[in-house]
């Protein structure tokens, strides 16, 4: 009974890492559009934007010099970050690649 008992906790956790890993796959997102520098705004986050699809986002990088691609015709691959959008402004975009188009 014992066995049982730590296999079914061994399976639930297996189960459950494996719903964490595609809940996390499912916010990155690509977009294409043109990259500019961040304006005065009234939501005040990110440091560049980019509109897609008549959509605007902010957009930040650790990785990536966003100013290397500013007025330059790109598309991004990156993950929106948790707990944003704010006060009605777009979502944020933690950018991990850049590619010239």
């Amino acid at each position: 009974m014992k066995k049982i008992s730590i296999l079914a906790l061994f399976v639930a956790v297996i189960s459950s890492c494996g719903s964490m890993r595609s809940a996390s796959s499912s916010s990155v997102i690509t977009l294409s559009g043109n990259i500019q520098k961040m304006n005065m705004s009234t939501y005040q986050y990110g440091t560049h934007t980019i509109s897609a699809n008549g959509k605007p986002y902010a957009l930040k990088s650790s990785s990536v010099i966003l100013d290397t691609y500013l007025d330059k015709q790109v598309t991004i691959t990156g993950t929106k970050v948790e707990g944003y959008p704010l006060d009605g402004g777009p979502d944020l975009i933690e950018v991990s690649e850049v590619i010239l188009k």
